[in-house]
């Protein structure tokens, strides 16, 4: 029944190329993930040897909040102004609610974690990242750039466009945009073995049909058994599938928290994913929890929205300020979507 329901979803081509795509991020970071980690603790050894002489250690356990870190103690301020130091934009947002501070001396991605998207503080290591955060600390930690980073950008605005798009579809012209996009930074990465792999694998998966077999419906396609290298069992497609839905609603848990109100945009965000897994039985069983999470989003932006008419009635004269916040909450920048 659930292979069924995937090839069924799969049907659609868009919505293939949105998995497809996905699939192409989980590749990358499957091959940044041990290069991330092998320069990071080449970097935090070369700020050790300035700041931190052994037994020098945090007391305070300062603890940022959010974009707001005022350190209580002159450690984590000298690690603060280091990180900054080192930041490709040092006037823009920096997401120190992802760091522990007081572990800057002793955990080297405790220090990566300052140039990432927010939701990162319980992430312990490289391999527990997401293309997302690799890319962004890629692309505002000047210990990386000897890689270009305008390839880095691109790929960073591709997987953006990618995970907020609200029908989680893209055209065969984006994938295969996207998927030079990838290979072009890829290029940029030639003496990292996983990343030669990946690339290999990411072309291999982009001319591929990904036809599910359902044993008992189908006959076995062709070639099957002689491709395994491009042709994936459903399990597996399902396993990414589901994957990849997860993290997109990591991003729409992310982008709510940091709203007083639910933008249209999101709203119709959290709408047609609650939709999208309501249509699909096998999804709606895995992801209960999320479904009622849902709910419980729409719920709470219809309950603003009817507060929000209901206070312009009774106060018409604010109507004009009133209707202006609103309009301007229908629309984040995408640079802020990170």
């Amino acid at each position: 029944m659930a292979l069924a329901e995937l090839a069924a979803r799969l049907n659609c081509a868009e919505y293939k190329n949105w998995v497809k795509a996905g699939h192409c991020l989980l590749l990358l970071r499957d091959a940044l993930q041990r290069f991330a980690g092998e320069q990071l603790r080449a970097f935090h050894r070369q700020l050790l040897a300035r700041l931190a002489p052994p037994g020098r250690l945090c007391r305070s356990r300062c603890l940022p909040r959010g974009r707001q870190f005022q350190s209580s103690c002159s450690l984590c301020t000298e690690w603060k102004k280091e990180i900054l130091n080192h930041h490709t934009n040092r006037n823009g947002e920096v997401h120190w609610g992802n760091c522990k501070p007081w572990l800057w001396p002793s955990n080297s991605w405790e220090l990566a974690k300052a140039y990432m998207p927010r939701g990162q503080m319980d992430i312990s290591g490289p391999d527990k990242c997401d293309a997302a955060a690799l890319l962004n600390l890629f692309n505002f930690c000047d210990h990386f750039s000897g890689i270009d980073q305008k390839k880095v950008r691109e790929v960073i605005k591709c997987r953006n466009e990618l995970m907020h798009s609200s029908e989680m579809k893209v055209s065969s012209l984006w994938l295969e945009e996207f998927g030079k996009k990838i290979q072009n930074l890829l290029k940029e990465l030639q003496n990292v073995p996983e990343v030669m792999t990946a690339s290999t694998r990411i072309e291999k998966l982009l001319s591929s049909d990904w036809a599910v077999y359902i044993p008992g419906e189908d006959d076995q396609p062709d070639g099957l058994e002689g491709e395994t290298e491009v042709c994936m069992s459903g399990s597996q497609i399902s396993e990414i599938e589901m994957e990849l839905i997860k993290e997109r609603l990591k991003e729409i848990y992310l982008l709510v928290e940091e709203q007083e109100m639910l933008s249209e945009e999101n709203l119709n965000r959290i709408q047609m994913t609650k939709n999208f897994l309501k249509d699909s039985g096998d999804l709606q069983i895995s992801l209960q929890a999320d479904m009622q999470r849902l709910e419980g989003l729409e719920k709470e932006g219809y309950n603003q929205r009817r507060s929000m008419k209901e206070t312009m009635k009774e106060y018409p004269d604010q109507e004009e300020d009133e209707g202006c916040s609103l309009k301007k909450m229908k629309c984040i920048p995408k640079e802020q979507l990170l």
